[in-house]
């Protein structure tokens, strides 16, 4: 495959004429900051934690503009995507072939594994699950004929003229999480802070571009759904949270939002190592800790390998699989949602296991990008000669949640030269690079003196849903809100927690300039 430069199409320059006059930006920026810490759109400091001390969430002064036609498509999918997820979680031999090399070199995928083993023979107490889920996609303004790379098929690629490509704009999946799905507070928070800044600028006219976000409260009324479900009125809602919280105000938010539609909820915090000190099982296989009976459990932690300091933390992770409890996720769901599977879900005719209906599965199949394994197959062989040859078309992606962990540009061929002759290659996937088209801003941070300068920015959309339902049916299904994160154009992650990318809305607009 040749090497083809992609051309990024820009949207719009912003909602609004920029550059702002200097002094107008000095004062907008400091009322923009006070106001954002004032409401909660912050977090603790990485570099320099203090519990009771609070900095702030990056933002974006203005909001990033948006097709109003692609972000309702967005929007109108979710459901089916909460849906496949949900079938796809509860299909035991389908995860079990997707993982299959991949515990044989992860020994954290492996260890998860053996959990849904156990508890897949056992047979589950608990035979409901909460799925609260995020879609993550980025528009698409140059691609391939997707004929040519998305499905992988060799003749396909033989034949392939890699200098043909049509320029549109597009939704592709970045990935969907299955669990610590954040940002419920931070994503409705974005738009009140750029509400806020718009009206002190005087475009009253503009804010009703902003889409209503509601993300925080469809979370919490999914909890508390998954509570009335269990159907004990003192069981408690349990937060199973890491050893130090960063992310603190997107936590929170969800406990304060909890308790304001439901005051008869109490809501308790738990890492997994005071489950593993502190739990057990009650004759009905009731999930208990500290005096309380726990109705549902929200995972905020248990997702990377950091958070299982020894064997007792696996061990209470599967005290909690085996219980009654509702998980959020189940162990099934956390293994639906890793990268190999959504790999295989991106094979042909995969989801017309799943979904029921035509159109549907070209919905569905409209946002997947070219997903492939590095399986020691021909296919997998393929995968790797394509990203030696033209590494910059690609990311390189591995078994974990919580970013900073994808590989980019020539680093992929550094990394693939490392492990392609062995097991572990088996654990990651490729995926085809999304070109975003990017439009221009400023981008507040905390502690950084100076006024802000206009630069390029590409935008990442999130959509919730919410799911609740066993095997064989489904209870509950909704699309809750959304969440924007915005990053430098020259930024490969971006993590709004680790500081790379920040908290952002979109400004719907009719037609692409």
């Amino acid at each position: 495959m040749s090497t083809t430069k992609l051309q990024k199409k820009r949207i719009a320059t912003s909602c609004i004429t920029l550059p702002l006059k200097k002094e107008v930006l000095e004062e907008i920026v400091d009322k923009a900051k006070d106001w954002a810490l004032m409401h909660g759109a912050a977090m603790r400091s990485r570099t320099k934690y203090e519990h009771d001390t609070l900095t702030l969430a990056p933002f974006i002064l203005l909001p990033s503009p948006l097709p109003k036609s692609e972000f309702e498509k967005a929007v109108a999918i979710q459901p089916t995507l909460n849906e496949l997820m949900h079938k796809v979680a509860h299909d035991y031999d389908f995860l079990k072939e997707s993982l299959k090399d991949t515990i044989e070199v992860d020994d954290f995928t492996k260890n998860l594994f053996d959990i849904y083993e156990i508890i897949h023979s056992e047979g589950a107490a608990q035979l409901l699950s909460l799925g609260l889920i995020r879609s993550d996609l980025m528009l698409e303004s140059v691609c391939p004929n997707v004929d040519d790379i998305s499905n992988l098929q060799l003749d396909d690629l033989e034949q392939s003229d890699d200098n043909h490509f049509r320029t549109y704009c597009c939704w592709k999946q970045v990935e969907i999480n299955t669990i610590a799905s954040g940002f419920g507070w931070l994503g409705p928070i974005s738009a009140a802070i750029q509400r806020f800044v718009l009206s002190e600028l005087g475009y009253y006219e503009k804010l009703k571009n902003l889409p209503d976000n509601n993300a925080l409260s469809g979370l919490c009324q999914g909890m508390i759904k998954a509570w009335e479900l269990y159907n004990t009125k003192s069981a408690v809602i349990m937060f199973l949270v890491e050893d130090v919280t960063y992310n603190i105000c997107d936590q929170r938010f969800h406990e304060f939002e909890i308790h304001r539609l439901n005051r008869d909820i109490k809501v308790i915090r738990r890492t997994l190592t005071q489950v593993a000190n502190n739990a057990k099982l009650g004759p009905n296989k009731q999930l208990l800790i500290d005096g309380c009976e726990v109705a549902v459990i929200y995972f905020r932690a248990g997702y990377e390998p950091g958070h299982y300091h020894s064997q007792k933390e696996w061990d209470a992770r599967l005290l909690m699989e085996r219980s009654l409890a509702i998980k959020c996720p189940s162990i099934h769901y956390h293994l639906a949602g890793t990268k190999k599977v959504q790999q295989a879900l991106a094979r042909p005719n995969t989801l017309d296991k799943y979904l029921k209906t035509p159109e549907a599965i070209a919905s569905v199949n409209e946002i997947f990008t070219g997903l492939y394994s590095l399986d020691f197959d021909e296919y997998g062989e393929r995968a790797i000669k394509m990203a030696m040859e033209n590494p910059e078309r690609y990311v390189l992606k591995p078994q974990r949640e919580g970013g900073g962990n994808n590989v980019y540009g020539n680093d992929i061929r550094d990394v693939l030269l490392k492990m392609k002759d062995t097991p572990e290659r088996t654990a990651w996937i490729l995926m085809d690079k999304i070109n975003p088209p990017f439009t221009q801003g400023y981008m507040i941070r905390p502690n950084n003196p100076g006024l802000p300068e206009i630069v390029d920015l590409v935008s990442e959309l999130g959509i919730f849903g919410a799911i609740i339902g066993n095997a064989d049916t489904i209870l509950y299904n909704k699309q809750l809100g959304h969440m924007l994160r915005t990053k430098l154009s020259t930024s490969n992650e971006g993590g709004v927690a680790v500081g790379i990318g920040a908290l952002d809305s979109p400004y719907l607009i009719d037609d692409m300039d």
